[in-house]
Order: C-alpha cells, then sequence, then structure tokens
C-alpha cells in the first residue's frame, strides 16, 4: 500500500490492482446466494430478490407482512483487499410493520461470515455494513454511506468506538435519486466509504465484537478476531431499493 494513496484513496490507480470485475450481469444472480431471517439458506421469499429491467431489485409486492425477514443477498466469493462499487436508489415501497429506522434505510455488508454458517433464526450476519440512506422530507440532515456494525466493532478516530453506527459526512440525497458508493477495504486494516467520489468515512480495524446481531452460532462471534476478508452482501430489511452497476476491483 503506497503513501499515495492512503494520502488520496480515490485514486486507485496509483495502486498495483485488476480491472473491474463485473457481479451482476443485469439478468440474473446465479453468483449470489439468498438468506432470509427465519428462513433456510437459498430460500428468496417472495422473490425478494428479482431481476427487473438491467437493475437489482428488493421488492416487497409478494409481502403480506414484513414479519421481520431480514434478508441479504451475498456475492458468493469472499474479498479481501479491494475496491467494489455500485449505484443504488430507493422504491416507494415500505412494509409499514417493520422498525421505523429502516425507512429509506438499507446497505451493503462486508467482510460477513459466510451465508452458509447463518442460523435460520439469525437476524444480521456478523459483518461490517456501509449503511444507505435517503432523506426523509423532513429537512433534516440524513446521510449515507454510514458504518454500522452487527457483531463487530472498529477503530474510529483513533479508539474503539462503542456506537453501534458511526454517521458519515455525506449530503443528504433523495429517495429516488441514483446515488454511487464505492467501498474501499484494505483487509482488517483502512477502511474507506465515498459517496458520488467524495470520502465521507475513515475508520481502521474491522474485527468481531459487540452485539445487535442475534442467535448466531457463538462459534462463529470469536470476539477480538480481526476481519482480514469475507463476503459482499446486499441488504433487504423491509425497504425497495434497486441496485446498478455492481462492480469490484481487486487490490493488490
Amino acid at each position: 500500500m503506497s503513501i499515495t494513496l492512503l494520502a488520496n484513496p480515490s485514486c486507485s490507480s496509483t495502486a498495483e490492482e485488476n480491472d473491474w470485475i463485473s457481479l451482476f450481469n443485469g439478468k440474473d444472480f446465479d453468483d449470489w446466494t439468498v438468506k432470509f431471517h427465519h428462513h433456510d439458506v437459498g430460500d428468496n421469499y417472495a422473490e425478494t430478490f428479482r431481476v427487473v429491467d438491467g437493475n437489482l431489485q428488493v421488492n416487497y409486492d409478494g409481502y403480506q407482512k414484513f414479519e421481520n425477514r431480514y434478508g441479504h443477498l451475498f456475492y458468493n466469493q469472499p474479498y479481501g483487499s479491494y475496491h467494489f462499487s455500485l449505484e443504488y436508489r430507493f422504491t416507494d415501497q415500505w412494509m409499514e410493520d417493520a422498525p421505523d429506522y429502516t425507512y429509506r434505510n438499507s446497505g451493503i455488508m462486508f467482510h460477513s461470515q459466510d451465508p452458509k454458517t447463518i442460523l435460520k433464526e439469525q437476524d444480521w450476519p456478523i459483518s461490517v455494513e456501509f449503511q444507505l440512506l435517503a432523506g426523509l422530507g423532513d429537512g433534516k440532515p440524513r446521510p449515507t454511506g454510514n458504518m454500522c456494525s452487527p457483531g463487530t466493532e472498529v477503530i474510529f478516530e483513533g479508539k474503539m468506538d462503542p456506537r453501534h453506527c458511526i454517521d458519515s459526512s455525506s449530503d443528504t440525497f433523495e429517495w429516488d435519486q441514483w446515488v454511487k458508493a464505492d467501498l474501499i477495504v484494505f483487509g482488517d486494516s483502512l477502511v474507506i466509504h465515498l459517496i458520488n467520489g467524495d470520502t465521507v468515512l475513515r475508520y481502521t480495524h474491522p474485527q468481531i465484537g459487540g452485539g445487535v446481531a442475534n442467535n448466531y452460532d457463538t462459534a462463529i462471534k470469536e470476539d477480538g478476531k480481526m476481519l482480514q476478508e469475507g463476503f459482499i452482501a446486499i441488504q433487504a430489511e423491509g425497504q425497495g431499493i434497486e441496485f446498478r452497476e455492481i462492480k469490484i476491483k481487486i487490490l493488490e
């Protein structure tokens, strides 16, 4: 890792790296694995994850009630050091029996446990979350590109931060606006969040610890274990959203 890259992480061309690899072909998600709370691995309940007009969509038109069916769609290959990128926008779907905080809220999980190790009644994977939010229409700031930590912890501004979520410095975006989100990860050292090309959050040393995740296999949750790699997943927690241009670049 070069000093130049640390000084300006968005200039990833300064590091030795491979070309961009598309993780979504606009037709199917055969290279991905679904896991929903209350359901077995591979059960895409009510076709929540689907492809619509070439975009990967979280869609709730097949639901009567949400009933805490927190879901995640995992890419089948783990990664350690990389630049991950996608574009997202929310839809006008929201399950009213979902918790209030899920409104115009989604996320990208990374350094996650393998979906095959997630128990049927486990709600969230042990992972780090690049949280995606949109404004609530009340004129109040609601940044996107935040960090949340289900079953994990990070070092922020030089110390372990006890908060479950750490806000970024991003602007607030309308729910139906396409937003570009980039995640730069250097194993278990540095993590950088970018929104529309601007660096909005940095933290270090992602590791297992803390709370929030529930009903996991206790053998998986090794508190203090540094997270050098893991799976990437797209979240579904009651709010409709769609994604496009999902790709990754491996960082040497």
